[in-house]
C-alpha cells in the first residue's frame, strides 16, 4: 500500500434533484473520515434549481460546481472526472446517505491493490433492510442485485449509484461511455470494459451507503435511447451472436432506425480499437458470472 495519503475527488452528477443535493452534501461533510476530498457537482441542465442553494451553502468553498446543457449522466461524469485534481474517483449518485469513515473503507481494497474499483452495499433509504451488494445480469441483460457475502467479493457490475476507482483505471478505459448521450447503461457499460480491459471490480459489502430508490425519473427517460445504448453497448463489446441476441430484444418499429444510428456514429471504429485492448473475451466475463446471454 502506498505510504503518501490518498485524496479523493468525489462526483455528483445531478438533473431536478429537488432538494437531494443538500442533504447528499450534508450527510457527506458531516460523516467522519480520513481522506482528504474535493467534491465535484454537475448539475446537468436541471429545471428545478437544487444546486441553487450552493451559492449560500454553508460549504460552498468545499463544493466545485459545473453547470452543463444536457449531456447526459455518463458525460456528466466524465466531465466531472475531467475536472477533478485527485488520483482516485468516487462516482455517486445525487441522492445518498453516508455513514462514517465510508470513503477510507471502501478505497482500502483500491489502495492495497486488491481491487481495481468498488462498490459499497447499496441499501433503501426507506427501508434499510432492502439491499444490494453490486449487480449482476439476467439471461435478458437486465440488471439484478447480488446476494451478500462476508467479504470482498467480485462483482459483474458496479451500480452507478456508488463506486470508487483509481483515475488511471478510469482513463485506461476511456470513462464512461461518450457515446451515450442519456440515461441508460452506462455503469454495465464501464463495468464490462472495466473486467474486459484487465481491471478487477469488487463489492465492499461492509460498508453500505443509503440510496433513495424512485419510482419515476425526475427528467424525461427516451426508449429509443436506452435501446440505443444498449446496442451500442453491445457492439462495442459483445461478439456477432450477443449482437444478435440484442437485436432480438428490441421489438419494436424502430428497431432498424436505432441501429442504423448506432452505426452512424462511429461505433465500428471504436468496437476496433476496444478489441485491441482488452485482455478478456466477452465469453470469459459471462461464463466468469454464470450470465447466460
Amino acid at each position: 500500500m502506498s505510504k503518501t495519503p490518498p485524496k479523493v475527488s468525489i462526483i455528483f452528477p445531478a438533473k431536478n434533484e429537488g432538494t437531494n443535493v443538500k442533504s447528499t452534501l450534508d450527510s457527506l461533510f458531516t460523516v467522519k473520515t480520513n481522506i482528504e476530498f474535493e467534491t465535484i457537482v454537475i448539475d446537468d441542465a436541471s429545471t428545478d434549481g437544487c444546486c441553487d442553494f450552493l451559492t449560500t451553502y454553508q460549504y460552498r468553498n468545499k463544493v466545485q460546481l459545473i453547470k452543463t446543457n444536457g449531456i447526459g449522466p455518463a458525460n456528466a461524469r466524465n466531465l466531472g472526472a475531467e475536472r477533478s485534481s485527485h488520483d482516485y474517483l468516487i462516482f455517486c449518485d445525487a441522492h445518498l446517505t453516508f455513514e462514517n469513515f465510508w470513503i477510507d473503507r471502501l478505497m482500502f481494497p483500491i489502495l492495497s491493490r486488491t481491487s481495481d474499483a468498488v462498490c459499497p452495499a447499496i441499501a433503501s433509504m426507506t427501508d434499510s433492510n432492502v439491499i444490494g451488494f453490486g449487480q449482476s445480469l439476467t439471461q435478458s441483460l437486465k440488471v439484478k442485485w447480488n446476494n451478500r457475502k462476508k467479504h470482498l467479493f467480485e462483482t459483474a457490475v458496479l451500480p452507478g449509484g456508488c463506486f470508487a476507482i483509481s483515475k488511471a483505471a478510469f482513463q485506461s478505459v476511456g470513462g464512461f461511455e461518450t457515446g451515450f448521450a442519456s440515461w441508460g447503461h452506462e455503469d454495465v457499460e464501464i463495468s464490462i470494459k472495466l473486467w474486459l480491459f484487465g481491471y478487477r471490480c469488487h463489492c465492499e459489502p461492509n460498508v453500505t451507503i443509503l440510496h433513495l430508490f424512485r419510482t419515476y425519473h425526475p427528467y424525461k427517460v427516451n426508449f429509443d435511447d436506452i435501446n440505443y445504448n444498449k446496442l451500442r453497448m453491445a457492439y462495442l463489446h459483445f461478439n456477432d451472436s450477443r449482437i444478435q441476441k440484442i437485436r432480438g430484444l428490441l421489438h419494436h418499429s424502430n428497431a432498424k432506425i436505432i441501429e442504423s444510428k448506432v452505426l452512424r456514429d462511429g461505433v465500428l471504429k471504436k468496437r476496433r480499437e476496444y478489441f485491441k485492448k482488452r485482455v478478456l473475451e466477452d465469453d470469459a466475463y459471462f461464463s466468469k458470472f454464470h450470465i447466460y446471454f
